[in-house]
Formats: structure tokens, sequence, C-alpha cells
């Protein structure tokens, strides 16, 4: 399994504004130059963001965006599934029902429900605030995400 880009830099820019929009909005431009992103790029996973509601909007003058929730509130896996759709190692587990002709002969299957369960259960127990706590690059307002 890959991680997108897109998957890769909504997780940057959810840290971003956790880390820099505690009190006031953010404008994608600073998110942009902050991250090294395009903000072409983050224009495209904003309404993503927004929809599911993970982000506050504000639009005109110091407009831009804020986190809806607290930083703790957010798990990696979350935000994956919302940009990556399912996390699922193979596509037999991308439904709730298994409907392989296969599945009840598959000699395989119980390690790919293994790994989905072990990538599940790590992504979800990992939120915003966990990365920003234990990053090893947080020295003061010096930060690299």
């Amino acid at each position: 399994m890959k991680i997108s880009t897109k998957g890769r830099y909504a997780l940057r820019m959810l840290l971003d504004l956790a880390m820099n929009g505690k009190e006031s909005y953010v404008s994608l431009k600073d998110i942009a130059e902050r991250q090294n992103i395009s903000k072409k790029y983050l224009e495209q996973i904003v309404p993503l963001l927004s929809r599911s509601g993970l982000l506050k909007t504000n639009r005109g003058y110091q407009g831009g965006y804020m986190l809806s929730k607290k930083p703790d509130q957010y798990t990696v896996g979350e935000i994956l599934r919302l940009t990556e759709g399912s996390l699922a190692p193979v596509a037999c587990l991308d439904i709730d029902v298994n409907e392989c002709q296969r599945a009840d002969d598959c000699i395989t299957l119980p390690v790919w429900q293994g790994l989905y369960e072990v990538i599940t259960n790590y992504l979800d127990s990992i939120t915003l605030q966990d990365i920003i706590e234990k990053s090893p690059y947080m020295q003061g307002d010096d930060y690299y995400i």
C-alpha cells in the first residue's frame, strides 16, 4: 500500500493548521509556503476536508482555514480514509461483506485480514496531537512536517 501525495499533503496541511491556526484562520498561501506544497494542489484538497467537516473556512479579508475540532480528535486513519479511500490491502476487504467467490476457500485471506486490522488499528491510534507531541523536529517555533 502506498499513500498518495493527496493523503500526505492533507495530513501535513492539517498538522500545519493544528500548530498555526489555534486562534485564527490561516491562509492557504501561508500553509503552502511553510509546507513547500503548491497552493493549487492544496486548493484541490480543501473541498474534500471542508465537506467532511474537518475544516472551518472563512472567506474575505483575514479569511482562511482552521481545524473544526481539537488536534487530539483527528486520527491519521480518518484523514487517510477520507483522502485515499479504503486502506484495505486487497480489494475483497474493501466492502463490509466479502463477496469474493473464493473467500471460503482462500488460504491467504487471514493474512490480508490481519494486515488490514494492524494497519487500521495503528493509523486510528495516532492523532494530530500525538504527531506534534512526539515529533523529534519540534524545536521552539521551528518545525518540519
